[in-house]
């Protein structure tokens, strides 16, 4: 049966138990073969005495339960919606090395090792609580993670903004914005809720839980932060940020991507755009201290990255020691 865009299994087995769960996906075949490979399967357990073959999206979803209390929660679940297309209906014991390297090159292609990283790092995590917790297989296969470089920091002008405004359909364009707005990351923002923003008053706030820092965050919002989310009242009543009157829960589509490509900006992930925030207020003269506290870093190695786009503010402290060296020096000696 079907639920909205999803396929339901749904089945009896031979002892009478109804199984009854969705198959995450759209596609009727694919629900046919996963509907049919859990019926034969509990057949084979129940009648011969079969181990029961564990499948990714029983481990998927034994995952999302457990850590429902996790602040990474939400962006695991969006994680697992991105590799439903490559594991769904897998056999967790058949799932190797290979499989999971040629996964995770594909992430790596469409964004960066850093972020297929990520990835790779969720699909360990959970084939080794299959293993060593649930024991629902014997072992768990090694996965091999990319060699991260330095962080970096990757801007792009207001000019360059512009361009890509012009190419991003509405809800992204939003989305974007107020990421330029205010440097949230990704989570935070396609998590927002109406209770999260005080229009009123020009603030918004994260909560620990949800927050990077594991501390609150207060965002002092601008008037083109407020007019932005004044255009997304009455689209939900609970998320801020929607598309077709349901929560955004992933932006870095092939959307987005294919607009970076018609605006001409190369080597640009969505984090960037806490980067552009920063830089750009570095650039205007905001003080590091003050950058550190509006960006929720908790340590000041982080803020330093931007030190470099502010020589302009920093040269007059320097000629506050010129000044002191010009009385050392004679009249004479200055000509």
């Amino acid at each position: 049966m079907k639920r909205g865009n999803t396929w339901w299994v749904d089945f009896t087995t031979p002892a009478g138990e109804r199984i009854r769960r969705s198959a995450g996906t759209s596609n009727k075949i694919q629900a046919q073969e996963l509907h049919d490979k859990l019926k034969a399967e509990t057949w084979r357990v129940e009648k011969l005495g079969d181990k029961r073959k564990y499948l990714w999206d029983d481990a998927g979803r034994q995952w999302l339960i457990e850590t429902s209390h996790k602040k990474t929660h939400l962006e695991d679940a969006r994680k697992l919606v991105w590799l439903q297309q490559f594991l769904r209906g897998r056999v967790l014991a058949e799932i190797g090395r290979e499989e999971i390297a040629a996964i995770g090159e594909k992430k790596r292609l469409a964004s960066s090792g850093a972020t297929a990283n990520r990835f790779l790092a969720l699909i360990r995590a959970i084939l080794r609580k299959a293993c060593y917790e649930w024991e629902w297989i014997e072992k768990a296969p090694k996965v091999r993670l990319y060699k991260e470089t330095k962080r970096r920091v990757r801007w792009i002008t207001p000019e360059q903004v512009n361009l890509l405004r012009q190419e991003l359909p509405q809800h992204q364009r939003d989305t974007t914005l107020f990421a330029l707005s205010t440097g949230l990351r990704q989570a935070n923002i396609l998590g927002l809720t109406w209770e999260q923003v005080d229009l009123l008053r020009h603030t918004a706030w994260i909560p620990a839980d949800k927050a990077k820092g594991n501390e609150d965050l207060h965002i002092s919002l601008s008037k083109f932060g407020v007019e932005l989310l004044q255009r997304q009242l009455g689209k939900h009543e609970e998320r801020v940020f929607t598309y077709a009157g349901k929560p955004i829960n992933y932006i870095n589509t092939t959307t987005w991507r294919e607009a970076l490509k018609r605006a001409g900006i190369e080597n640009f992930r969505w984090h960037d755009l806490r980067h552009t925030w920063a830089s750009w207020l570095v650039q205007n003269g905001t003080p590091m201290y003050d950058l550190q506290e509006m960006g929720g870093w908790k340590s000041t190695e982080m803020v330093r990255r931007y030190a470099h786009l502010a020589p302009a503010q920093m040269s007059k402290h320097a000629d506050v020691v010129g000044s002191l060296l010009y009385g050392t020096i004679s009249s004479q000696e200055q000509k």
